[in-house]
């Protein structure tokens, strides 16, 4: 479900207006995740530990409003729940798109999950399946300790998902952290807003 955000009542119109007009308006910035507790936490439960960082980022992404914001025919609406579209790996190291719906309860994630990268194992090409853009673009790049990161884009094809990447998990003085890039449309996110996600994602991966 979603409905329409009424611009002429919104603070960010100016905003809004300003960046959609731009061939690239998204922006990006990366930073660090300490995922120590996360980590523990994960193999405590059973729980693949790509499974429940997934979880932990859609339920921050879920309290970030902004990050629920997609435009759609130069409107803006605001959509109830934001799901995931992971690069899953396959044995011959192609990737294809995965649809994550995201669920509240951990459980009934990981099966969603579980489900979802089993099929897309057993499919072949990149987009296996229909979306919606209620979607955060996601992958993880497990072999590199990046510290920046970009997109592979088309300017002419609308697009206002965010993207959020995960690096590399290392471990220094036994603590572990992995980097995080997070590229949003600046029409609907500001750096404030960015701020916001990464603090409740810690916040979350610190439980």
């Amino acid at each position: 479900m979603k409905h329409k955000l009424d611009l002429d009542t919104w603070n960010r119109k100016e905003h809004f207006l300003f960046f959609k007009q731009m061939e690239e308006p998204f922006f990006g910035i990366t930073a660090r995740v300490d995922c120590s507790k996360a980590y523990a936490k994960s193999k405590e439960l059973g729980v693949s530990f790509f499974t429940y960082y997934l979880h932990k980022t859609l339920t921050a992404v879920n309290a970030v409003e902004n990050f629920r914001y997609r435009i759609i025919d130069d409107e803006v609406y605001v959509f109830d729940q934001i799901d995931a579209s992971a690069t899953i790996l396959r044995e011959d190291k192609t990737f294809g798109f995965s649809l994550m719906e995201y669920d509240q309860d951990l459980a009934v994630f990981a099966e969603i999950t579980r489900k979802e990268i089993a099929r897309i194992q057993n499919t072949s090409g990149l987009i296996t399946r229909d979306f919606e853009i209620n979607l955060i673009h996601f992958s993880a790049v497990p072999w590199v300790d990046f510290s920046s990161y970009s997109h592979a884009r088309s300017f002419s094809w609308p697009d206002s998902c965010p993207k959020i990447s995960y690096g590399k998990m290392v471990e220094e003085n036994g603590k572990k952290t992995m980097a995080i890039s997070v590229h949003v449309h600046h029409g609907l996110v500001d750096g404030y807003h960015v701020s916001q996600f990464l603090t409740l994602l810690q916040e979350l991966l610190n439980e």
